[in-house]
């Protein structure tokens, strides 16, 4: 585990983020470059084009395209594209220029319909080695309030720390939502305390691994609450008026049933707010 954290130390590749070219993937650009320039690293403007489209066979017309689409189209950044599935598309762009970081909105990237959040962000977030952003709300200010689920595993403390680095200025609310086994057979007022300080203790020993450096340890709070994992995100996001969901994810597999499942795919799916979704190393 602990070459992977030292690894986040020194990733300053440039991010990626992708467009379809209608307006609303204009949160998504706006929102790269705010991160961008933040970290100070360059920006890839990444279009798939799509099959039978005119900007295919004339490469001046498609940069001139993508350009149209940025705040200011004389910007200082990378302009690149490609052909084929958008999915896997982007995934190899982001390897071969080596990107920390995938941007994306919502809308769709294919004649399909495809909506972004659903099976074509899975694939991504399924087979891209960085993290990805998909970004749901217009961009104001650098994030503030980020909001990251644990199960108190690497892969979440991994993600926790990986957000820390992408967002040095947001304060991170680390949450881990807990239930009282049996709920049905047994008085839940007479052990959730009990519960409570059982979890309370592994939720101490996640938070003070020699591996999360004393830095962001100190902007960290924790919430243990009592509830399903979507309702208690939900509510922490209305609470804390949070910008940013932080979601773990293991391994090659993408959402790994062992850690949060279904639960991750709803949070992605389900949270009004921006969602950065990262992939532990393997």
């Amino acid at each position: 585990m602990m070459d992977k954290i030292d690894s986040l130390e020194t990733d300053n590749g440039p991010i990626l983020v992708a467009t379809d070219l209608r307006p609303q993937s204009d949160r998504a650009i706006d929102r790269a470059i705010m991160t961008a320039d933040a970290q100070d690293v360059g920006l890839i403007v990444f279009h798939v084009i799509e099959e039978g489209s005119r900007l295919a066979a004339t490469p001046e017309r498609t940069d001139a395209a993508v350009r149209s689409v940025l705040p200011d189209p004389a910007a200082a950044v990378e302009i690149r594209t490609a052909e084929g599935s958008a999915p896997s598309k982007i995934v190899e762009a982001a390897e071969v220029n080596g990107c920390s970081l995938i941007v994306t909105g919502v809308a769709r990237f294919n004649s399909l319909g495809d909506s972004f959040i659903g099976t074509a962000v899975e694939r991504v977030v399924r087979k891209a080695a960085q993290p990805v952003l998909v970004v749901k709300q217009r961009p104001r200010a650098n994030y503030r309030n980020m909001v990251a689920a644990t199960d108190f595993s690497a892969c979440s403390r991994y993600a926790l720390l990986t957000a820390a680095r992408l967002f040095p200025e947001a304060k991170l609310h680390v949450f881990h939502a807990f239930h009282v086994a049996y709920e049905g057979f047994v008085n839940i007022e007479l052990n959730v305390d009990d519960v409570r300080a059982e979890v309370q203790s592994e939720f101490d020993d996640f938070l003070n691994d020699p591996v999360i450096p004393d830095e962001i340890r100190r902007r960290v709070t924790s919430h243990l609450e009592y509830g399903d994992t979507q309702g208690v995100a939900d509510q922490l996001v209305d609470k804390l008026e949070a910008d940013l969901v932080v979601i773990g994810t293991h391994g090659r597999s993408g959402f790994s049933k062992a850690v949060f499942g279904s639960i991750a795919e709803m949070l992605l799916r389900s949270v009004p707010v921006d969602t950065l979704v990262v992939r532990e190393p393997v």
